[in-house]
């Protein structure tokens, strides 16, 4: 997977608050498969926030996207695209 680290936008969610359908670089992807679903702690000696992260399938397009709840430091609050593989 290469690194995208960038704000992207999720525009519907699943009942559980999964990322359904999301929209970055011009492109919009939808959910096929929810293939890993877990919690980071964020590196707190950088001042990361605590995220909630998904590895999910998008057709071929595998991704992993990250949801910040709060904002601290340089960390956008919202949906942040992490990794993605096509």
């Amino acid at each position: 997977m290469r690194a995208i680290q960038q704000p992207c936008e999720v525009t519907h969610l699943t009942p559980d608050g999964t990322p359904k359908v999301i929209r970055w670089g011009g492109r919009t992807y939808h959910l096929t498969q929810v293939l890993d679903r877990y919690r980071a702690g964020g590196r707190w000696w950088l001042g990361e926030p605590s995220r909630d992260c998904w590895v999910i399938q998008c057709g071929p397009v595998t991704m992993e996207v990250h949801k910040f709840d709060e904002k601290e430091g340089a960390h956008p609050q919202g949906w942040f695209l992490a990794r993605m593989q096509d």
